[in-house]
């Protein structure tokens, strides 16, 4: 196979970028690397695209290797022939491969290995064959013999049919027919083992779904079901369609031409092989063992295997489809704005254990930790206690913003935010944040670590306060599949599912850099060639040696070599450093070519890059804003000036637009988090009402928005446009989004509230 045309028609790109992917990433090249300063070599292929073509590179290359072992296996056996070669060297999938290597494979003892020790396969091939002119008996008893187990013409037969029956389980067209037809014929379906039983699979309970219209989160939905033993899950085929077809491929023309029977029955009836020997044939005794074996062979081979393979493949297409969509859920999640220059407080909120309290300056230190308990069990003294340890951080600390985790007790402890809020003269917000994983975190060896006098909940606290300060830098503390924006992420591949999260987490860290001289070591662990070694060595190197005030000193770091500097230089920031292009996305191979360019625009670089001010110099010198002169600059021009100063065009473009706008961060451009001073609980919706919100989570079928009550709302898919079918929800909104919805039903008893964003 061509691998690289096979991934280039795959993701509909040329020849040559897939190529030049293929070869960096050979190199050891990453893919935020690639995608940011290879944009030449590849086309602009972008982070996307890239780990696509990474994940199909590993799979075909695993193909093709396997292919070779299959070729091998059969070879050795002495069974290989020109035409099974060129099959299996065009086969395409796994799944195509299995089934031509099928026959070859060695097996365990089966019923027709057993035929065949008992000298049985002579006669499994003068059945199919079908042209015998001896009658069953006759035919049969030459191959009894009682030391073998064949103490009957019955035995014979029945040994013969078991080998015919392995020979058509192991056909490869046969099975690649079956599957097909069972995938576009076949049907889900499961059904309850206690109907009378409450559960949140009631909709599954009596359920049937075409297998080729079953979707992902159903099919998740159904398997989890199955597995904590409430649903019984079958997959129902046309199973006469598919024996008929069998022995129209099996059984002579002629005999098939003179049976002449509906299209509603099987052509040949199954007879027990018990009753063989006593049955007058009106069709050859041969067709009948054929067609026995035939109808043995779905039921006992191919159907129960078929029927494993395509709920194994539902449930990779559902995993796939999950963990995109949980994938783009955490990049909005993790390129939140961050809110800087606030003091915040966290608030852990709890009943019982009482609400835990952490101080967190804009720097995100740690000032003071408290433990208090408004919520129930409580009485007048201990909330009049908890709000005077509120007033006096506040007041103490210049506390501008609150935030309070969305777990146990939150509704109970904004409503005490709220009340306060309303007592005190200084300017204090509130936002209800996503608390899912702090729990994780506060309990892990790294939170010991970062906080070893604090207990799990003053770190929870923390780690809730500066979530808003910087989520990116929090989050990365935590195993994205702890963070709670997906759907059954707990019923799928875990190391599948870890790997495309973390490919996730390293595109948002890359994308947004990294503050060489404040990061924490789990942060730089996600920078694009820095391992979990080199991460702690740099932490170490700044303990040791101070901050970094240039990008080249990193090459003093231990274990981080040439390669791993070109790896990760661009995306490590040093701000107020020796080189203001430190500051920047622009890589040190491209720094020579930014002060030519720097020259040509006139412009000198200050300690933080290009000042406003610097940059209105040159405007006046040229007439207009240089960036924008060169931007509307013809391509022939554009091409001239980047051979001029040695770079691609695409690295031009990235040049001038980073020097536009240096250290900016691609996260300004997200919505902000909605900040609250007061509170609405469910009593106080109505329907029609329209209120603004955060969309929390997506999935397959709709999206929950936080609306500032305790209770998240749906909106449904068919709710998020009008006039519009939508495909998916992630077609129209995104985690982090700020949308307006309309109040369209309220359900006090089970807590559901439905909201419409077709106004």
């Amino acid at each position: 196979m061509d691998i690289i045309s096979k991934i280039s028609e795959e993701l509909e790109v040329k020849n040559s970028q897939v190529q030049a992917a293929v070869d960096l990433l050979d190199e050891g090249c990453t893919v935020p690397f690639i995608a940011r300063y290879r944009k030449e070599k590849t086309g602009a292929l972008n982070d996307e695209q890239l780990r696509k073509l990474f994940e199909r590179l590993q799979y075909l290359r695993n193909l093709e290797e396997k292919k070779q072992t299959v070729i091998s296996s059969i070879e050795e056996q002495e069974k290989m022939t020109p035409e099974l070669r060129a099959e299996i060297e065009a086969a395409e999938t796994m799944v195509v491969l299995e089934d031509l290597y099928r026959p070859y494979r060695p097996k365990r003892r089966t019923r027709a290995t057993i035929a065949k020790e008992a000298g049985l396969e002579p006669l499994a091939n003068i059945i199919l064959l079908q042209n015998t002119d001896k009658d069953m008996a006759t035919e049969a008893s030459a191959y009894i013999d009682e030391e073998k187990g064949i103490k009957s013409v019955e035995d014979a037969i029945q040994g013969a049919s078991d080998i015919i029956a392995e020979q058509i389980s192991d056909s490869a067209e046969y099975r690649t027919w079956i599957r097909e037809k069972t995938f576009k014929a076949g049907t889900i379906k499961s059904v309850a083992k206690d109907p009378e039983a409450k559960s949140v699979y009631e909709n599954y309970y009596d359920f049937e779904e075409p297998i080729s219209k079953m979707t992902g989160y159903r099919t998740l939905a159904v398997n989890r079901g199955e597995k904590e033993k409430f649903l019984t899950v079958k997959i129902e085929v046309p199973e006469l369609l598919i024996v008929n077809y069998l022995e129209k491929q099996l059984i002579s023309k002629d005999v098939i031409r003179g049976i002449g029977k509906g299209s509603d029955e099987l052509l040949i009836d199954a007879v027990p092989t018990a009753k063989l020997a006593a049955t007058e044939f009106s069709i050859p005794w041969t067709a009948q063992v054929i067609a026995n074996a035939a109808i043995d062979s779905y039921e006992r081979l191919i159907a129960p295997s078929i029927e494993r393979e395509l709920r194994n493949e539902l449930t990779e297409n559902a995993e796939d489809g999950a963990i995109e969509v949980f994938g783009k859920n955490l990049t909005q999640l993790l390129m939140q704005p961050p809110i800087a220059g606030q003091t915040v407080l966290g608030w852990d909120p709890a009943f019982r254990t009482g609400c835990k309290l952490a101080v967190v300056d804009p720097t995100g230190k740690v000032l003071d930790t408290a433990v208090i308990y408004p919520t129930a069990p409580t009485n007048e003294k201990k909330i009049a206690d908890a709000k005077a340890v509120l007033k006096r951080f506040i007041k103490k600390y210049g506390i501008t913003l609150i935030s309070c985790g969305n777990g146990t007790a939150s509704r109970e402890s904004e409503q005490i935010i709220v009340e306060l809020l309303h007592e005190i003269p200084e300017q204090v917000s509130y936002v209800i944040t996503n608390e899912a994983g702090a729990s994780v975190y506060s309990a892990s060896q790294l939170a010991t670590e970062e906080f070893p006098e604090f207990d799990v909940g003053q770190r929870s606290a923390a780690s809730i306060a500066r979530r808003v300060q910087d989520p990116l830098a929090e989050l990365v503390k935590i195993d994205p599949k702890s963070i709670g924006v997906g759907q059954y992420q707990h019923d799928m591949n875990q190391k599948k599912l870890g790997e495309a999260l973390g490919g996730v987490v390293e595109t948002a860290v890359n994308k947004v850099g990294v503050d060489l001289n404040t990061a924490s070591a789990p942060l730089l662990e996600y920078v694009s060639g820095i391992s979990k070694a080199i991460a702690k060595n740099i932490v170490t190197y700044r303990e040791e040696n101070g901050t970094f005030k240039d990008r080249s000193e990193l090459l003093k770091v231990p274990k981080l070599g040439a390669k791993a500097y070109e790896q990760c230089a661009g995306f490590l920031r040093i701000i107020g450093g020796k080189n203001p292009l430190d500051a920047t996305a622009v890589h040190p191979e491209s720094y020579d070519a930014t002060q030519k360019i720097l020259d040509k625009l006139e412009i000198r670089l200050g300690k933080t890059g290009v000042t406003s001010a610097e940059m209105d110099l040159a405007a006046q010198a040229m007439g207009r804003d240089p960036v924008t002169k060169l931007k509307s600059m013809s391509k022939q021009d554009m091409k001239k000036l980047a051979a001029e100063v040695g770079v691609g065009e695409l690295t031009l473009n990235d040049i001038i637009n980073e020097l536009l706008r240096p250290g900016r961060d691609p996260r300004e451009d997200m919505p902000k988090p909605i900040l609250r001073s007061d509170v609405l609980e469910m009593k106080d919706l109505e329907v029609g009402m329209v209120l603004k919100g955060t969309v929390r989570n997506v999935i397959d079928f709709g999206a929950f928005v936080d609306i500032g009550v305790h209770q998240d709302g749906l909106v449904h898919i068919s709710q998020l446009k009008k006039g519009k079918f939508v495909k998916h929800p992630l077609e129209v909104v995104s985690v982090g989004d700020i949308v307006e919805v309309k109040i369209i039903s309220v359900d006090m008893e089970k807590g559901r509230i439905g909201l419409s964003m077709i106004l």
